[in-house]
């Protein structure tokens, strides 16, 4: 249990991140899965992308106060300047997003629900690059 106890603590950040990850990408998921088996058709395209858009805010809502609080600590004063950088951030992230899902699935008609899957993984790693290099970043007084 110590050595458990010590390789947590060694590695506590990537496994926080991993856990709000997986719980970022329930909410992702659950939220596209909800709107496309309810109001809106992934084999329309434009719906395909309204769905994908409505699950990016849930889980980015989801994901910036989690970040925010289990993973990054952060002690940064200014909570509305970071949670803009961790929403613009995420732009680049949705438009990846976006693109896989309409060159996997509108365009060579792969599962829908199987290539969100698997472009979550790719997201979830992009976007703690981006959190840990640019939006979360600890100055050196925080060290």
């Amino acid at each position: 249990m110590k050595k458990m106890l010590e390789l947590y603590k060694k590695y506590e950040e990537i496994i926080n991140y991993l856990i709000v990850g997986g719980l970022t990408t329930v909410v992702s998921l659950g939220t596209y899965y909800l709107c496309v088996y309810t109001f809106l058709n992934p084999k329309i395209s434009w719906q395909l992308q309204c769905a994908n858009i409505i699950s990016w805010i849930a889980a980015v809502t989801f994901a910036y106060f989690t970040n925010r609080i289990f993973v990054f600590k952060s002690k940064n004063e200014n909570k509305l300047k970071e949670a803009f950088n961790f929403y613009a951030a995420r732009v680049s992230t949705l438009l990846l997003d976006m693109g896989f899902m309409y060159l996997f699935v509108s365009l060579l008609n792969f599962n829908d629900k199987i290539i969100k899957i698997v472009v979550q993984v790719l997201i979830t790693i992009a976007n703690y690059l981006i959190s840990k290099l640019f939006v979360f970043k600890k100055s050196k007084l925080d060290n």
